[in-house]
């Protein structure tokens, strides 16, 4: 005889069962990534908004390669291309509202230049001249993160903060597939769905942490599931196929809006470019990876739609690929002007009030500058007096 089976011994009350406190099935993902393009539902596409979309893809493929080719110029220190990528970039800004935010990486020039942000501006942190180049409030397009991730705890702040205030504001926050490896990335994740905050986490899954595949950073079955560990849906969506980024974007931001929280969206999409003018992308895939991601072309997967249903002639092709060009020289003859930089202004829009620091550094550089200012006219006078 055990003790338990003697007259009168204890027995434990068994615990209740526990419940989950929220069904995780809702929460997941689709197994497949959701697609418009190339399936039956294309046929109900609004013709006005494919073109849209068309026109904003055909100036953002040329926008990239003409960014390329500043940077080969020298007019650019460094450039991370979204060739491949447009898809994204372009529905994450026409998802949001004037009086949203977009929060956007280092790659996400292409974005900010979407909602309205003058190329050059966009252009300016990469070459070197300001730490941001544009007014964030102009906009509303935060500072460029060259850290990675980084802007994700930044938007969801933001977005906490402006429904504590009863603003009706929604924060895109943009991350590539590396940035998901990031303890930012997970914190921010955990403080939006806590809180609620109206936020929506947009992973463009490129497929590459530099030279790092995702099989090395995560064996999830996506990066879209791992929304359901912290109690917000994920949803798995081509990146190549741009209605479809742009309706899933959407219906995010709406709930979002009307106070469902927030949400965190994989778009699986591909690099076709470089990391950036500094790599070296055949040492880590091949060609044929490449090809074959390029017969998924974002560009062309619209192009295609529209002509398979007779929405566009050659001449309305030719008109938007001649605004693109347009596009390009503008930024093009821009960009070759010599900028008039100011090494004073390194000390503003650090602080609202400078500190005993920073006076004493400017007054240091202050002089400095006038003093070499001072040597060169010197020499320069010099120089004169034997010319003659």
């Amino acid at each position: 005889m055990t003790v338990l089976e003697q007259p009168g011994a204890y027995r434990p009350t068994p615990p209740p069962a526990w419940q989950p406190r929220t069904d995780p099935a809702p929460l997941l993902p689709d197994d497949e990534p959701y697609r418009l393009l190339g399936t039956p539902a294309a046929d109900a596409l609004d013709p006005e908004r494919l073109r849209l979309l068309h026109g904003h893809l055909v100036r953002g493929r040329r926008y990239n390669t003409q960014a390329t080719a500043l940077t080969r110029q020298g007019r650019l220190a460094v450039y991370p291309s979204s060739t491949g990528q447009e898809a994204c970039e372009i529905a994450a800004a026409l998802a949001l509202e004037d009086r949203d935010w977009l929060f956007p990486s280092y790659r996400d020039t292409l974005a900010a230049v979407t909602r309205g942000l003058d190329p050059v501006q966009a252009l300016t942190l990469l070459r070197g001249d300001w730490h941001t180049g544009y007014d964030p409030h102009e906009h509303r397009v935060a500072p460029l993160a060259t850290p990675l991730a980084t802007q994700l705890p930044h938007a969801v702040g933001l977005a906490h903060a402006a429904r504590l205030k009863g603003d009706d504001v929604v924060a895109l926050a943009m991350v590539g597939d590396g940035g998901t490896s990031e303890g930012d990335f997970h914190e921010a994740l955990n403080f939006a769905a806590v809180w609620r905050a109206p936020v929506v986490f947009l992973v463009q899954n490129n497929g590459f942490a530099i030279s790092v595949p995702l099989s090395k950073q995560t064996v999830a079955p996506s990066l879209a599931h791992k929304a359901v560990g912290y109690g917000m849906p994920g949803r798995l969506v081509d990146g190549n196929d741009a209605p479809a980024v742009l309706e899933v974007l959407t219906e995010a931001v709406r709930r979002a809006r009307a106070g469902g929280g927030p949400t965190l969206v994989e778009a699986v999409t591909y690099r076709l470019d470089a990391h950036t003018n500094a790599d070296d992308a055949t040492r880590y895939r091949s060609d044929a990876e490449v090809a074959a991601w390029r017969s998924h072309d974002p560009v062309e997967l619209v192009e295609r739609e529209l002509v398979r249903r007779d929405l566009v002639d050659a001449d309305g092709l030719a008109a938007v690929r001649e605004a693109a060009e347009r596009m390009a020289a503008d930024l093009r003859e821009r960009m070759n002007e010599d900028p008039a930089l100011d090494p004073m202004e390194l000390f503003d829009h650090v602080y609202a009030r400078r500190t005993a620091r920073l006076r004493e550094q400017a007054e240091l550089l202050r002089a400095e500058l006038a003093a070499a200012a001072a040597d060169g006219s010197a020499h320069g006078g010099e120089r004169e007096g034997t010319d003659r």
